[in-house]
Parts: C-alpha cells; sequence; structure tokens
C-alpha cells in the first residue's frame, strides 16, 4: 500500500495547487461595468435577481417622434455647455471607476468616503455600482441605441471612452440608473441631506447629457432603472448589513466633525447650470 500511496501524494498536491490558482485567477479577473470601468467587486445581486430591462422599460423614441425631438431639444441645449465649468464637472462625474468614484456625492452627504475610515460605505457604493449598471445592460444590448455624438458628430467630454462608448448602447443610461441608485441609497444613509442628495443623483446623470453621450430619454429612464435596482437590493442581507455599517459610519464621522473636503460651494454652483429643457 506504501509504494502505491507515495506517488499520489505529489499528485494530489499538484492537484489542489492548479485549482487554487485557477480559483486565484478567476476571482481577480475584472468585471466591465461600462465601457470606460473595470472593477474586481462584485456586485450584490445574482443575475437572477436583477431587475429585466426589456420588459420594464420601453423601446427608445424613434425618430420623427415628439420623444425625440426632445431629446435633440436638450441635447442641443447641453452641447452649448460646452467649454464652460459645467463641462467641466461633466468631465469629472464620467469617473466611475474607484477609489475616485466613490466620492461623487462626497459634497450631497457632507463626507469623504474612504475605503479605510468608512469601509462599510466605500463596499455598499462600490458593489451597488455594479447592480445598477447591470440593471441597464439587457434593454443596452437589445436596443444599441446611437449615442448622441455618433449621430451629431460633435466631441464627448471623454474622448478617450468613445470607441468603447461606440459599441456599448446609449439607452437606457448606465452612468445615471448608478447615480440614482447612489442618490436613495444615500439617501436612506443620512436622511437629513436627503434633499441635497436626490439634486446631486439627478444632476449626476444630466452631467451625461452635457458629456454629448446620452439622450433626454436615456438619462429619464436610467433613474427608473437605478431605482428598480435598489427595490431589489433591500431584499439581499449583505446589502442591508452594509446599509446599516454605513449610517454608522456616517454618524460617526459628523460626531468626529468631519465635512467633505471638496469645494462644495463651487460645486454646487456649477451644478445648478442644466438644459433648459431637460426633465
Amino acid at each position: 500500500m506504501s509504494l502505491i500511496a507515495r506517488p499520489v501524494r505529489p499528485l494530489l498536491g499538484l492537484a489542489i495547487a492548479m485549482t487554487l490558482a485557477s480559483c486565484a485567477a478567476t476571482a481577480s479577473k475584472p468585471t466591465a461595468v461600462e465601457a470606460n470601468v473595470t472593477t474586481k467587486a462584485v456586485g450584490y445581486l445574482d443575475a437572477t435577481a436583477v431587475p429585466a430591462s426589456i420588459q420594464l422599460v420601453p423601446a427608445p423614441p424613434a425618430a420623427g417622434s415628439a420623444g425625440f425631438a426632445l431629446d435633440e431639444q436638450v441635447s442641443r441645449e447641453a452641447r452649448a455647455l460646452r467649454g464652460t465649468p459645467r463641462f467641466a464637472q461633466a468631465t469629472r462625474d464620467a469617473e466611475l471607476g474607484f477609489p475616485e468614484g466613490a466620492n461623487q456625492f462626497s459634497c450631497a452627504i457632507d463626507v469623504d468616503v474612504d475605503a479605510v475610515k468608512t469601509p462599510a460605505l466605500y463596499r455598499l457604493l462600490e458593489r451597488s455600482r455594479i447592480d445598477a449598471s447591470a440593471a441597464t445592460r439587457a434593454a443596452k444590448h437589445q436596443y444599441q441605441r446611437p449615442r448622441p455624438f455618433m449621430v451629431n458628430g460633435e466631441p464627448t467630454c471623454t474622448p478617450d471612452d468613445e470607441a468603447g462608448l461606440r459599441k456599448n448602447g446609449s439607452y437606457p443610461s448606465g452612468h445615471t440608473s448608478i447615480g440614482w441608485a447612489w442618490a436613495l441609497i444615500l439617501s436612506e444613509i443620512a436622511p437629513d441631506r436627503a434633499d441635497a442628495i436626490q439634486a446631486r443623483g439627478r444632476n449626476y446623470g444630466e452631467s451625461r447629457l452635457v458629456c454629448n453621450v446620452h439622450w433626454q430619454s436615456d438619462i429619464l429612464e436610467g433613474r427608473f432603472m437605478g431605482a428598480a435596482a435598489v427595490a431589489r437590493l433591500h431584499d439581499n442581507a449583505a446589502f442591508n448589513k452594509d446599509l446599516l455599517a454605513a449610517r454608522r459610519e456616517i454618524a460617526a464621522a459628523r460626531k468626529g466633525g468631519q465635512h467633505s473636503a471638496r469645494d462644495c460651494a463651487a460645486e454646487e454652483a456649477v451644478l445648478k447650470v442644466r438644459p433648459q429643457s431637460a426633465l
């Protein structure tokens, strides 16, 4: 028996090592979120719990319809903001990669989000971002709607992303879904700041109009899908655990006298500028 067992042990050890290496490679493989964002994090929701965007949103407005006429009007107004501070803000708002993306709502909640100081809040935003993006994916693929810059031939606020965005349908807006999901989640964590947070959720989506990468109808249905994602998240135990922990972190930060390090007065003033016809 000993003669047979000896060669098996190295082989068994090799098999285990190969299995562990395979698992590690799988765990570190980035997951695409948007055309310009990759992450090693995973969402809270499994595939069966992600809202069904094809069933939940109507087809995008057809050419010649009143809906598309509004899309074109808002797009013209948004493109007129190119070169202004609002356009610069739209460029900053395009960043969803972490750690930078974690502080898109820093002024709205008046706290800086940090993976070390506020780990639950950081995790909550990073993971819910993936779920809110996933909520738009099926409709994006179904409709493959051309983005405004592909139609009007004018530049975007993120030219390096344009090649990827051409392959990623415009409708509904993934950034807007994420921004609105964050707005709803953060409003629960910091209800005393809810008005500022929800205003930020609105103008975060409108930055995609200014950036020339989304139509008005993309933004409206993006908000809808963000809300649908949050409704599903509330049935997830890990999400609810992080939500409670994030509330405690915000309370502790407030007690410690912490505030956002950004120039929030300047940001607030810039974000009041919006396309006149935007809904």
